[in-house]
């Protein structure tokens, strides 16, 4: 692998409900002994990362996914000729799937990523939890999918209050109520389509694993962390790492078992028994993936190194009792830039 590298990397909105792809810069900022080029790429011209020009050399917006795969690679090739991009880092649930569909066509290009299978995405979204716990061995919460408001009132007979309702993509509130059900299923209905899913609400605390796989059933990397503290959007805003070998045995025998390749996050609760239950297995790292980064294990470079066919050793340890604390920070621009990015499409 050369030592000058070009990534480009979405999900730069740096809000209350922050993405991955500023940490992941910061990742790979901290890459030593590597040139690394930032390419911001954004589907929103008010996402903060396009505006921190101490991360990212140059940013280019794109359209949505949803507006099908031929005007994203239209994009994306009027971007790699002028960048010549070596690796993507799309950051967003909604979007991996297109790029899983396009990885071929961008590695033609000489733009490599490094995604799950798209069997591997399918398997462990939210309306199929209970499935996934079934087929590995993970405790899961009762989960019902209803794919119309009308199925609601049938399949709330499975659950007690409180209930969590979720979307497909993003997206949960805890109901305790047949009126807040309602209320939130219309909300994320009304954001992000349907299925919904409705789960039993499971009280304790809350956990979360940050991974890399090989895609051969090897966990290079796997740091956890309990959440210190948590935004009314369920997001946590302050966590440390702790030393939970189950946590870490759960992730390695789950990459064992499904062959998981790139970065993923598991979310569980620790209920007052002891029994860790699965509420979330997401496709990508997380919005925290710095934590891990600081505590020594860099899996974003690791992702990198991997993609381009490099052995990469496990990371066989990490510093426990580190944290993180979010903050706010009002980064100033000018109109003119805003007008840039809003009309030219780049900055």
């Amino acid at each position: 692998m050369k030592q000058q590298l070009t990534v480009a990397v979405s999900g730069l909105n740096n809000t209350d409900n922050p993405g991955p792809g500023i940490p992941v810069i910061r990742a790979l900022r901290d890459w030593k002994g590597k040139d690394i080029r930032i390419i911001g790429i954004s589907y929103d011209n008010l996402e903060p990362g396009l505006f921190m020009r101490d991360l990212v050399d140059k940013s280019y917006s794109v359209p949505f996914p949803s507006g099908g795969t031929e005007n994203l690679m239209l994009r994306l090739q009027y971007i790699h000729e002028i960048e010549k991009i070596d690796f993507i880092f799309p950051n967003f649930d909604a979007e991996l799937f297109t790029f899983m569909k396009i990885a071929p066509e961008l590695e033609k290009m000489g733009i490599r990523t490094f995604l799950p299978t798209s069997d591997q995405f399918e398997e462990r979204h939210k309306y199929r939890l209970s499935e996934f716990g079934e087929k590995y061995g993970l405790s899961v919460p009762l989960s019902i999918t209803v794919g119309a408001i009308s199925e609601v009132p049938a399949a709330l007979n499975n659950f007690e209050y409180p209930v969590v309702v979720k979307g497909k993509f993003y997206d949960a509130y805890i109901a305790y109520n047949l009126e807040q059900v309602y209320s939130y299923f219309h909300k994320i209905q009304a954001k992000w389509g349907l299925p919904i899913i409705l789960q039993q609400f499971v009280y304790g605390n809350e956990y979360n694993v940050v991974a890399l796989g090989d895609g051969k059933g090897n966990t290079i990397g796997a740091v956890p962390m309990r959440k210190q503290y948590i935004t009314d959007k369920g997001k946590a805003w302050a966590g440390i790492t702790i030393d939970e070998p189950r946590l870490i045995e759960m992730t390695h025998k789950l990459i064992s078992a499904n062959k998981w390749r790139g970065g993923m996050e598991l979310e569980l609760i620790k209920d007052k028994n002891g029994t860790l239950y699965i509420v979330e297995i997401n496709p990508r790292f997380p919005a925290w993936v710095y934590l891990a980064v600081a505590s020594g294990q860099n899996m974003p470079a690791a992702a990198i190194q991997l993609a381009f066919g490099e052995k990469v050793a496990a990371f066989e340890n990490y510093d426990i009792g580190k944290l993180f604390v979010r903050y706010s920070w009002d980064n100033i621009v000018t109109l003119s830039e805003f007008q840039q990015i809003s009309t030219l499409g780049e900055l």
